[in-house]
């Protein structure tokens, strides 16, 4: 089952942590939930995606909309942890080109706070 697995708070940035397929019910959930942290005023966002392993395309839309929405707030979404293979869907995408990505979560942290 695809899920949010944690999503917690650390130097002003919010990391959601998931698990399984990002299709269209687990990308609704992270917009969701990164919603509500960007209408508090927390417009960085690191999603970690260690427990994900696979993405599809409804799901790759989605988080185009949650970048857009970060765009509108000079925000930013970055990913760690990257599967290989959403990786290079994310990159066939153009996704790379609006997002950072790194190798953990630490890495993240370390540039984004």
């Amino acid at each position: 089952m695809s899920k949010i697995i944690g999503t917690e708070e650390k130097g002003g940035v919010v990391i959601i942590s998931t698990e399984g397929y990002l299709n269209k019910d687990l990308a609704l959930a992270v917009m969701e939930e990164a919603s509500k942290h960007i209408d508090n005023g927390t417009i960085n966002i690191l999603i970690n995606l260690s427990k994900s392993n696979i993405v599809n395309s409804i799901g790759a839309s989605i988080i185009i909309e949650l970048i857009e929405k970060l765009q509108e707030v000079n925000g930013s979404l970055s990913f760690c942890e990257l599967p290989s293979i959403i990786e290079k869907t994310f990159k066939i995408m153009g996704l790379t080109k609006y997002c950072d990505t790194f190798e953990n979560q630490e890495a993240a942290l370390e540039q984004l706070t």
